[in-house]
């Protein structure tokens, strides 16, 4: 039974992707910054551990104690806004809490898999494959390619596997863009939504099924992991709004010209799927079916 190590566990890719690594039979050790709110306690082959992953004395009594086969990195500062209002603390986070844990594994050499983000490229062309070129229009994009570069530089196997814009059933509180318009509409409050950027939007527990598919079948390398159809904010918003039978019209169509935040987006970013579908089998579902498992 191989032994994974899941940073940012509490979070909400992580309860699916730990859920589904228990199912796969391997023995997880969770990790997150508080204490546990994950409900596999009693579980055979879990186990959690508050872990600062930016501590190099708490990774390694963590690393030496578990001695994982592999390490799943998902921990993050992972708001964009976030990152460029406390850049110290985001650089921190992203980039040298991905430092700690790669030079503290080094004895170890477990399989390295870092979770990254479609922010990592600038949004002119959109769909973009695993060799294109990264240029980060914000702060949290600058942070992943940092924390990429880190990551390509180690001598272990690794893998980095990049999304976009997750959605799904919300855990323990934590929301997601369609949650958090779910639950906006239900209290019959207006909000504004950005119609001007495209991406692919990411069903969490296709997310998680890439994740530990790369996770069982050792696969090194760039993955591009995504849902497959082309939509904006605003028109899932809207999408959801008809699947609950709620008022869409509370939803405000908006640009970056007219409402602008902290950071940049990129315009347009969605991936090109066809490594994952080759090397990993794998096979989104549609945005619809991905809205009607979850709401």
């Amino acid at each position: 039974m191989k032994k994974v190590l899941v940073t940012g566990a509490n979070g909400f890719l992580g309860y699916y992707l730990v859920r589904q690594l228990l199912e796969k039979g391997f023995q997880v050790m969770a990790t997150g910054k508080g204490e546990c709110r994950l409900p596999w306690k009693e579980k055979t082959g879990f186990s959690y551990r508050v872990l600062d992953f930016t501590s190099s004395a708490e990774v390694k009594d963590a690393l030496q104690s578990f001695q994982p086969d592999v390490i799943i990195h998902n921990g993050a500062i992972t708001k964009a806004d976030d990152c460029e209002q406390d850049k110290p603390k985001a650089w921190q986070t992203n980039v040298e809490g991905t430092r700690v844990l790669l030079e503290t594994a080094q004895e170890l050499s477990p399989f390295f898999i870092f979770i990254s983000t479609d922010f990592v490229f600038d949004g002119i062309k959109g769909m973009y494959a695993e060799e294109d070129a990264t240029g980060p229009v914000n702060y949290y994009g600058e942070t992943k390619v940092a924390a990429e570069a880190l990551v390509k530089a180690w001598p272990g196997d690794w893998s980095i596997i990049r999304t976009v814009l997750v959605y799904g059933r919300p855990h323990d509180s934590r929301d997601n863009i369609l949650s958090f318009v779910k639950n906006k509409l239900e209290k019959q409050e207006k909000l504004s939504i950005y119609d001007d950027q495209l991406r692919t939007p990411t069903w969490v527990e296709d997310l998680a099924a890439g994740i530990t598919a790369v996770t069982e079948k050792h696969a090194t390398g760039i993955f591009h992991i995504s849902g497959a159809d082309k939509l904006t904010p605003y028109a899932m918003a809207c999408a959801l709004a008809d699947h609950l039978s709620l008022d869409k019209t509370l939803i405000r169509k908006v640009n970056a010209e007219e409402f602008s935040q902290p950071a940049k987006r990129p315009p347009v970013t969605g991936f090109d799927l066809s490594k994952a579908k080759r090397e990993l089998g794998y096979e989104p579902v549609s945005f619809a079916e991905g809205l009607r498992r979850s709401f």
